[in-house]
This record gives C-alpha cells, structure tokens and sequence, in this order.
C-alpha cells in the first residue's frame, strides 16, 4: 500500500483474452497493488469465440476503482497509464452511442477459414505476406472485419458513412476513457495494427490494396499511433475520477517483450498464457520468415525509429490445462497439472497436440484439430496431463527452431513469463527440451509491466531504457537436464504426432455461417 497520498506510480490495464486486470508499479519496476477479473468466454459453436465488449468495459472499471483503492491512491497518484490487450480480438461498434454491433470475434475464432483459404489460392496471400508480414489466417483481425461487415445487417452502410469504427480491445478501451461518444480517442498502435493484415509493414500505415482485398472502409480503422506517447487523457467522470495521460499502447506480446527488457537485438521472450508466443529482438531491421513466422513491429517509442521482432504464435497451450480441467475434468484447478503430471516419470508413449484451433508457426495449418495419440491400457490420466504440459514445450521448440534458422542465432537462453511459468515441472520440461536454460524474472507480470513501461517512458518518469533494464532481476532459472539424445527422440516423436493433426478439417467444406 502507498503511504503518501501524492507518491507516483504508474498504471497498467492489462486487457487479456480470459480476464482484466489493473496494476499499479513503482520506478523500480516493483508491483504496489492490482486487481483482476476473469470475463466469460462464449462458444456459440465448434470454431467460434467471443466476447461481450461491454462486459470487458465494465470489467475494467471495476479493476481500475479497486486496483487505486488498492494502492491507497487517487487519480493524482499516477503520472500515466498504458494500455495492454489482447490482439486481433475484433469489436466493431457505433461511434454514435457506443453499442457494439456483435460481440467480439476473439482471435481464437477459426470461422473466417474459407477467407483466408480464398485469399491463398487466388495469390493474394503472398502480397499479404510481403505488405503485412503475415500469412493469411483466420488468427488476424482482417477476416473477421471483413465477416461482420458481411454478416451482420447495417454494419456495412454504418462503415461507410463513418459510423462504425474497428478496434482491438486497446482501441475499445481507450475510446471509453478518453470520453466515448462524447469525444472518445479512436487510435491504436503500430503493434495493434500490424496484426490486421491491413497494415504495411514498412510504411506503418493502412494500405489502400490490403483493405480492398477485405472490403475494409478506411474511415473505420483508427489512426495508428506510437507505442509511447501521450495519446490524451482520462474522462474525470470516468473510473480513474481524474484526468491522467494514457501514453503507452502495445499489444500484449510486445508489451511482454518490453517488460522482459529485450532492448537487443537477439534476445527472446516467450510468454506463456492462453497461447505461447516466442518474440524475438531484430532491432531495426525488417527480417522476413521463410520458416512459417511472423514478422511485426516489437515497439515504437516516441519518434525513434520502428523496432521489428520475429514472432511464432502458438494458438493453445495454458488454454490445453483449461481444458483438462473444464471439459475433461480430470484436474479441479489448473495447479494440479503440475502435480498430477509429476506423480508418472514420463508420458507413457502419450503425445497431445492441442490443435483446437488449427496450428499457428509456424505450420499454419487451419485444417489441423487435436489429437491424443499413442494410447495404451496402460496408460492414465496422469500421463494425459504431462503429455499436456510437453505439448507446451514442444511447440515452444518448434518455433525456436524457426526463429534458429530465419535470424541464424545461437540460442542461449529463454526469458520467460506468464501464469504458465508458476508449474515448475513443466519450465523444466522446457528447458530440458530446448537443451538450454530457462530462465523467470522476480515480476512474472511483464505483459502488464511493459505497458507501464512505455507509458512511464512517454513522460519521463524513466529517462530511458538502461532505467528499465536496471530494474529486471532474475526469480529463478532451470537448467537442463537432459542429453542431446533424448531431445532429439522426443522430439521426433513429437513431430510424428503433429503430423497426424492435419487434414482433419476440410476448409473449403466447412459449412458457412
């Protein structure tokens, strides 16, 4: 709790795919308080996710009132706030009144398929790639535009007549601070952005021929913005019940990358949470994947100059524990993964790839769905749920192995953070996987940190990033454990069970909505 009433503190929304939270840090980097609520997450069939933007506006109200109230403090106690959010989640609604048109299409969501095939075969795939550095897949925030406008009744006209605007969740919230109706800031940044598919990459900037491949108004999209800036402030009548600048806005990887200090080209992060997402440092170069990554703007800091980053997207990992838990009901609560997984030597021959929703990198694969294979009598629930935990690890060494062969880096070392990280069995399966070590910061939170980061340094409340990266310090740290022998096998056998994943889904005939 602060005990000054005026001490300085920076804020963080932190706006993720299965919850809201609010955190307040001091200038070390150090949390003071912070409140989460988790949102419902709706399933209206095979394929589909959304959620209810205003149930996420009014989580975020209530986690920003009792964050403060936490931290013993008011709005005169932050010298900024960052916005940090899940990507590619997609709200379209009325400037006009603020009425959503649809819930949100969650990045999850696998219903525009047939669009990103289409796009493939028709060749328009490859200008995507080259503009945007991204393939065409139904994880990016383009389709899913392009499917409300076509699906739900008005939203087309609205879009045209400069009714309907498009965010990601960063968008949607900043709007409602910043006023609303009444005046609602409609921005995002270059991180946001570039995980449209509309962006090019170079220029920062919507691109006239991406948007027509989507039928995308312009005069929806918001104005693309730097990651660290003061874009404006909060509404006094709103939950901050002061005026405080929002000046930092970067998608929650990115923002990850930040708060893992990885200022160098070269170093790497992997944040494991609903997906894992490995993004590595390229610096200020544009590095193109011919190994099924992404490439995208790490940050933007003011008017220096763009940062770029490789990043592999995983769809399920944290999500697969979920699972276990929610439908299969075989653990009570996600912790027990851990427990139930150390209570067998191994996974029994069991190999689980959660391709729930296609695979990300780097197969990308929309036709995959998940598999449990190599099953005996043998086996038991326990090998199930540490051929879970493998599975994390092992699409997180997939993705390394790309990241090895696009940037021609030696790896090191592995910074990792997110709520996955607190099952230690499963940090050293990984670094037993990878053949290096893995190593956890003190402040686990770092997607939350380095939206406060950007914010703080937009003000000065830190003078530059040697600040920041005095304040990272090292929680623990697993070796590896294992012999080049046994990665290799696992691995191998690894490979054999993902490649029984695909084909599983024949896109062209899946039937539409």
């Amino acid at each position: 709790m602060a005990t000054e009433a005026h001490a300085r503190y920076v804020g963080a929304i932190d706006q993720g795919t299965t919850s809201t939270r609010f955190m307040v840090f001091d200038h070390d980097g150090h949390e003071v308080a912070r409140h989460q609520l988790e949102h419902e997450q709706i399933l209206p069939q095979a394929g589909w996710v959304e959620h209810d933007p205003h149930e996420i506006w009014e989580a975020t109200q209530d986690v920003i009132e009792t964050g403060l109230s936490r931290a013993g403090i008011t709005a005169d106690g932050l010298v900024a706030v960052g916005i940090t959010n899940q990507r590619e989640t997609t709200v379209v609604w009325d400037r006009r009144t603020g009425e959503p048109y649809y819930n949100a299409i969650v990045w999850q969501d696998t219903r525009t398929d047939k669009i990103a095939s289409a796009l493939d075969k028709s060749g328009d795939g490859n200008l995507i790639r080259d503009r945007a550095g991204l393939p065409p897949a139904t994880y990016f925030s383009g389709g899913k535009i392009q499917w409300i406008l076509e699906n739900v009744e008005g939203v087309r006209a609205d879009a045209e007549a400069g009714h309907a605007l498009f965010g990601n969740t960063d968008s949607w919230l900043m709007w409602w601070l910043t006023g609303g109706p009444d005046g609602g800031l409609h921005l995002t940044d270059v991180t946001n952005a570039s995980r449209t598919m509309l962006m090019d990459l170079e220029a920062l900037d919507w691109d006239d021929e991406l948007l027509a491949l989507f039928g995308v108004p312009r005069a929806m999209l918001p104005e693309i913005r730097s990651s660290s800036e003061v874009y404006g402030h909060t509404r006094a009548d709103g939950p901050f019940g002061g005026a405080v600048p929002i000046a930092g806005d970067l998608g929650d990887q990115h923002a990850a990358l930040v708060g893992q200090v990885c200022f160098e080209p070269g170093e790497l992060k992997n944040t494991y949470g609903t997906g894992n997402f490995l993004v590595l440092n390229t610096g200020t170069e544009i590095v193109k994947s011919s190994n099924g990554l992404i490439t995208t703007p790490a940050y933007k800091f003011g008017d220096a100059p763009a940062v770029y980053a490789l990043e592999g997207s995983i769809a399920v990992t944290g999500s697969a524990i979920q699972w276990l838990r929610d439908q299969l009901g075989i653990i009570k609560a996600a912790a027990d993964s851990e427990s139930l997984a150390q209570s067998v030597d191994d996974n029994g021959g069991v190999c689980f790839v959660p391709a729930f929703s296609g695979l990300f990198a780097p197969y990308w694969r929309s036709d995959a769905r998940g598999v449990i294979v190599g099953l005996s009598r043998y086996n038991t629930v326990a090998h199930i749920a540490r051929a879970a935990l493998e599975a994390i690890c092992y699409q997180s060494r997939d993705v390394v192995d790309a990241m090895v062969a696009d940037a021609g880096l030696d790896l090191t070392i592995l910074r990792v953070d997110g709520g996955v990280t607190a099952n230690e069995l499963c940090m050293q399966i990984q670094a037993d996987v990878l053949g290096v070590p893995v190593s956890r910061p003190v402040v686990a939170e770092t997607t939350a940190l380095g939206a406060a980061y950007a914010a703080g340094l937009a003000v000065g409340f830190w003078a530059n990033t040697d600040e920041l990266v005095a304040n990272w310090h090292e929680s623990k740290r697993w070796e590896s454990t294992s012999t080049p022998e046994q990665r290799e096998a696992g691995h191998a056998q690894w490979k054999k069970a993902v490649e029984r994943t695909f084909g599983w889904i024949d896109v062209d005939a899946t039937p539409g909505p």
